[in-house]
């Protein structure tokens, strides 16, 4: 059970994407794990094949708990037989009308949930409204199949009652603003903070981010945020002692320049998954992994790694008028920067006052 937040104890397996026998490589999604701020897709560390089970779904189990156990050989494991030819007393015809169609209806369900994208609370309400789910045509992003198109189906269906279809269990903000306040007590009673602030001119940046989006077309014009996330991740190439984590009493530098991203969720509550090796990739790529990541965010579509491999933190508060933010750091990483509102102001150049 990975460790998908700072304060997170335990999660709740809620569903398995594999079965005994699969082969798997590393970053395979092969479970949905519930946790206080929603249902995390959980990513495979190694690759191999999956050996067993060993944790049912519905189980809550704590952090770092085995949940399966996986093969390194990268060899399919052979099917044990259902009876020995010795045992003349277990009847081989009965067996095999039990355990055949078992396996066929479950291959089937575990094909279908990987060739179809359905979202982990579209997925509940499709069970609390018995919605066959591969009867629905997606309207989400990449044909994935939401909250709407499922009760738009039901509709077709039956008409849904307050006693028949109870409305769809969202995310517990209670819980969740407990576990925040945790990790947040967490990052104050273990973490010395101090605070840095710096006045930057943007006025070149804006400029050329102008005249860049006037040649695109809408859909692909790009916001200021990925200029600041990828000025971040360009900085910490010199300053690699703030991209890391602080673990058992020493710092662990970042094996990539992962930044997690704040984002608040529409139904309140606040989640910083992260974008992996933004020194890597240009401004396209960091414009469309920020749009996918906070629409995953909002939908329940996150993975294991996005919210265990951020080695430092961004929050942006400029577009709620703040000026400057001084952030708490989110353990066990180092440092957070925060950026403020962009405004005119009075400055001298060159022994004059401009703007």
């Amino acid at each position: 059970m990975p460790a998908l937040g700072a304060d997170m104890q335990f999660g709740t397996v809620v569903e398995w994407l594999v079965k005994p026998g699969a082969t798997v490589k590393r970053g395979d999604v092969v479970a949905l794990v519930e946790t206080e701020k929603g249902v995390i897709e959980v990513e495979i560390f190694e690759s191999g094949v999956i050996e067993s089970l060993v944790v049912e779904p519905g189980q809550k189990v704590p952090v770092g708990a085995t949940l399966a156990t996986l093969s390194g050989d990268g060899k399919k494991l052979e099917p044990e037989p259902a009876a020995k030819p010795a045992a003349p007393s277990a009847p081989a015809a009965p067996v095999k009308a039990e355990i055949a169609p078992a396996k066929v209806v479950t291959a089937a369900a575990a094909e279908e949930s990987v060739r179809r994208r359905v979202s982990p609370l579209a997925r509940k309400r499709a069970q609390e409204l018995e919605v066959d789910l591969s009867t629905i045509a997606g309207t989400g992003a990449d044909g994935s199949i939401t909250i709407a198109d499922v009760e738009r189906a039901a509709q077709g269906v039956k008409t849904p009652t307050p006693a028949a279809a109870p409305a769809a269990k969202g995310l517990d903000l209670g819980a969740m603003r407990r576990v925040i306040a945790a990790a947040m007590a967490r990052s104050k009673r273990e973490i010395p903070h101090y605070y840095l602030a710096t006045t930057i001119d943007l006025s070149k940046a804006l400029a050329w981010l102008a005249v860049e989006n006037a040649k695109r077309p809408v859909t692909k014009r790009l916001l200021y945020s990925v200029l600041l996330i990828r000025a971040v991740g360009l900085a910490l190439r010199s300053t690699p002692e703030l991209n890391g984590f602080w673990i058992d009493d020493g710092f662990k530098a970042g094996e990539g320049i992962h930044i997690g991203v704040a984002i608040s969720l529409r139904q309140g509550g606040l989640i910083n998954p992260a974008i992996h090796d933004v020194d890597k990739r240009n401004l396209d790529e960091l414009m469309e992994n920020m749009l996918d990541l906070v629409n995953r965010a909002r939908t329940g579509h996150l993975r294991s790694s996005e919210l265990s491999d951020g080695t430092i933190t961004v929050t942006n508060l400029g577009e709620q008028g703040v000026e400057s933010v001084f952030g708490v750091i989110y353990p066990p990483q180092v440092a957070l920067v925060g950026f403020g509102k962009i405004t005119e102001r009075p400055v001298a150049k060159d022994g004059m006052v401009g703007v």
